[in-house]
């Protein structure tokens, strides 16, 4: 008498797997974008950290450009030559700023830098402007549990920023882009456009 043909038993579906969780560290998931805890120890650390370079950093004002740029590299991420930045200025952690050749940032400059903000070779950036890469949960429960995320702002080469405008998380400008003094930018801006106003529009110059 023949034995019954066994059959191979059919995979599980993949949908059913269980697939360990990766542990991410709150700076990595921070620099995912990913929600994290900004009162993780790891993240105070390096934030008490920028606080006492930026204490340095603001006391420099009288020190030659050369002396004031090795100190710049000391504090951001990467800084490349003949950029200036006049204190004061302030940041969440600095590491995550990338400036370009030749960047020009007057005083009173806030960058929240909890993730990658790049500005490119050659940008201007006028006094008070506020590069915002942080942001919160919209709903009000989220916020209460305290935890945040960010979002990466890219700015391009030979940009002009005016006077207190705010770039909000997210914003790509593309190069050569003007925004107006004051303009609140919500959106990307194209290359070669001029954003103005609150929130500002985008205007193709002639």
């Amino acid at each position: 008498m023949k034995q019954p043909v066994k059959t191979a038993a059919k995979p599980k579906s993949s949908a059913r797997r269980r697939i360990p969780a990766v542990s991410l560290t709150e700076r990595q998931k921070m620099l995912a974008g990913l929600p994290y805890r900004p009162d993780d120890p790891e993240l105070q650390d390096l934030s008490a950290t920028a606080d006492r370079w930026m204490a340095r950093y603001n006391a420099g004002l009288p020190v030659s450009p050369g002396e004031r740029l090795a100190l710049l590299r000391q504090g951001l991420g990467a800084v490349g030559d003949h950029s200036v930045v006049r204190p004061p200025f302030h940041c969440d952690y600095g590491v995550n700023i990338t400036l370009g050749v030749g960047v020009f940032i007057n005083f009173n400059c806030t960058i929240l830098d909890v993730v990658a903000i790049t500005i490119g070779d050659g940008t201007r950036i006028g006094p008070g402007v506020q590069i915002l890469a942080a942001d919160h949960p919209r709903d009000a429960t989220e916020r209460r549990a305290g935890g945040e995320f960010g979002r990466p702002v890219t700015i391009g080469n030979h940009v002009w920023i005016g006077a207190g405008a705010l770039i909000l998380p997210g914003v790509t400008i593309g190069e050569d882009a003007v925004v107006g003094a004051g303009a609140v930018v919500t959106r990307d801006v194209p290359a070669g456009a001029t954003a103005l106003g609150n929130p500002a529009r985008n205007r193709s110059r002639p």
